[in-house]
C-alpha cells in the first residue's frame, strides 16, 4: 500500500500491495473481502493498487445504495440507464466490462437491508464466478464483516476467494514517513499516532509544536475522534469507553478493571469480548501459560487509543475551552513511552530475528510480582531468550544490574528448564559501553542499532 502524506508522498506497505497485484492478475474470478478499522488505510490501499485497472469505486451510504450504485454506473456506462435496477443485472452487465468493482463501507447496506448478503451470495455463484472480474468489499465495522460476512453462519461463508485484515504499519515503517526525524522523535510519534496513516498524515510537523496546536482550541479532531470510531462498532459506548480508560491506565486484571469503572457483581466479560472482536483489546496470557490460564490480562490494541484514553479523554473540557497545557503530557510522556517502547522491542526482535536470535515463540512473562518485558523461545533447539526494554538511557552499571535482575527473574520462569539454553539481553534508549556488555556474552542494543 500507499500512504498519501500531503498529496504527491506515498508511503510504500509492500505486502499487502503485492498480494492485490496478485489477485488482479489472476485469471479468474476473485471476491476479496478487505476490513480493519477507521482510518486504517483501507481505501487508499485499494484505490492505488487498482489505479490502473477499469473499475467501478462506490462508497455505501445508509439509503438506497441500489438506487446510488445503479446511477453511478449509469454515468460510466449509459446504456446502463435501459437496465431493471437489480444488482444481479448490474453484475452481469459489468462482468465483462469492468476489470474491478470495490464498494467500500459495505457494513452500511448490511444495516440498510440484510438480504444483501444473500442477493450477493447469489451474484457471485450464479452470475460472477465463471468471470475474471475483481471483485472487493470493504468494511470499517470489524464486528459486522466479521459476524455477518466472514462467520460461518453468514451467506457469503466460503464465496470469498480471499480476506485481508488490515494492520497498521510497523514503527520500522515510520521513517520512510519521516526521514528527518531522529529515532527518540520517531519513537514520540509512534506512541501517540502507532502505525495509522491517518494519524500520521494528520501529523504533518514534530509530535510538540502539532500537539500543542491542535489541542490548543475546541474544533480539535481529537475531541470526537473515538466516539466517532466506537460508533461504527457499538449503540452505547459509555460502559466501553470505561473499560478503555481504565486499561490505559495500567488496570489489566479483570476485577481491577471492574474496581476501577465502580462495578462489582456486574458480569464485564460480554464487554470484553466485544472489544476483543472488534481489535480494540487484546488478551494476554504468560507466554509459558495456555491460552485460557487465568493469568491473562487486558492491553489496548493500538497506540492512538492508549493515548486518547490516557490524554485526551480526561481533558475533553479543558481542551473545549481552549485551556488545556500540552506539558500535561510532556512531563508524563517518557513514562508512558515505557509500554510503547517494549512493543518496539518485539517488533526489533521479530524484523531481526535470523540477525539475532531466531524463535519460533515470543511474548511477555510475568508470575506475581516478577515480570520480564520480552521472552523469546525456539522450540526446536530449546533456546530462550530473555530480554528487558528500557526507555532510559543507561550507563553503564545501571545496564549490568538490569541484566543481573533479569537472570535471577528468569530462575522462575518454566519452561524446558533442564535442557535449554539461556540467553540474556536489554534493549535500551541509549546504553553506554555496548561493546563491552556484549563481549560477556548478553545481546545488548539501543535506539542506535534501528
Amino acid at each position: 500500500m500507499f500512504i498519501q502524506k500531503s498529496k504527491t508522498m506515498f508511503i510504500d506497505r509492500e505486502n499487502d500491495l503485492a498480494n492485490i497485484n496478485k489477485i488482479l492478475d489472476s485469471n479468474t474470478f476473485e471476491f476479496i473481502i478487505i476490513y480493519g478499522r477507521r482510518r486504517i488505510g483501507k481505501t487508499e490501499l485499494i484505490l492505488q493498487a487498482t489505479r490502473n485497472t477499469n473499475r467501478i469505486y462506490y462508497l455505501a451510504v445508509g439509503a438506497k445504495n441500489l438506487e446510488r450504485f445503479y446511477d453511478l454506473c449509469a454515468r460510466q456506462y449509459p446504456e446502463v440507464s435501459k437496465l431493471r435496477m437489480d444488482w444481479e443485472v448490474l453484475f452481469e452487465y459489468l462482468k465483462d466490462r469492468v476489470d474491478v468493482i470495490v464498494i467500500d463501507e459495505f457494513q452500511n447496506m448490511i444495516i440498510e437491508d440484510a438480504n444483501i448478503l444473500n442477493i450477493f451470495q447469489s451474484a457471485t455463484d450464479t452470475v460472477l464466478i465463471d468471470s475474471r472480474l475483481k471483485l472487493f468489499i470493504l468494511g470499517s465495522s470489524v464486528s459486522i464483516i466479521t459476524s455477518k460476512v466472514l462467520d460461518y453462519q453468514s451467506p457469503l461463508y466460503g464465496r470469498s476467494t480471499g480476506s485481508i485484515d488490515l494492520k497498521a504499519v510497523s514503527f520500522f515503517d515510520l521513517q520512510k514517513f519521516y526521514p528527518d526525524l531522529n529515532v527518540k522523535e520517531l519513537i514520540e510519534i509512534y506512541g501517540f499516532a502507532d502505525g495509522i496513516p491517518f494519524y500520521l498524515i494528520k501529523l504533518d510537523d514534530r509530535l510538540w509544536p502539532w500537539l500543542g496546536k491542535e489541542t490548543g482550541g475546541s474544533n480539535s479532531f481529537l475531541k470526537d475522534e473515538v466516539d466517532f470510531i466506537m460508533r461504527y462498532e457499538f449503540e452505547d459506548v459509555s460502559t466501553y469507553k470505561l473499560i478503555l480508560e481504565a486499561i490505559a491506565y495500567g488496570k489489566t486484571k479483570l476485577g481491577d478493571i471492574k474496581d476501577f469503572i465502580g462495578v462489582k457483581r456486574t458480569d464485564i466479560s460480554p464487554y470484553l469480548r466485544n472489544l476483543m472482536e472488534v481489535g480494540m483489546i487484546k488478551r494476554e496470557v504468560p507466554i509459558t501459560e495456555k491460552a485460557k490460564s487465568r493469568l491473562g490480562r487486558y492491553y489496548i490494541s493500538d497506540n492512538f487509543l492508549k493515548f486518547w484514553f490516557r490524554y485526551i479523554y480526561p481533558n475533553v473540557s479543558a481542551i473545549e475551552e481552549g485551556i488545556f497545557d500540552i506539558d500535561l503530557i510532556k512531563r508524563d510522556y517518557n513514562r508512558y513511552l515505557g509500554g510503547i517502547f517494549e512493543h518496539v522491542a518485539k517488533q526489533f526482535l521479530i524484523r531481526d530475528k535470523d540477525e539475532i536470535f531466531n524463535f519460533t515463540r515470543i511474548g511477555k512473562w510475568w508470575h506475581r510480582e516478577r515480570e520480564i518485558d520480552v521472552v523469546a523461545m525456539n522450540e526446536l533447539n530449546g533456546e530462550i531468550l530473555f530480554l528487558e526494554s528500557k526507555w532510559q538511557d543507561l550507563k553503564h552499571g545501571e545496564a549490568g544490574k538490569i541484566l543481573a535482575e533479569l537472570k535471577d527473574k528468569s530462575r522462575y520462569v518454566q519452561w524446558n528448564n533442564d535442557a535449554r539454553k539461556e540467553y540474556y539481553g536489554i534493549l535500551g534508549r541509549k546504553i553506554e559501553n555496548k561493546e563491552e556488555l556484549r563481549s560477556r556474552g548478553f545481546m545488548v542494543f539501543d535506539s542506535g542499532d534501528f
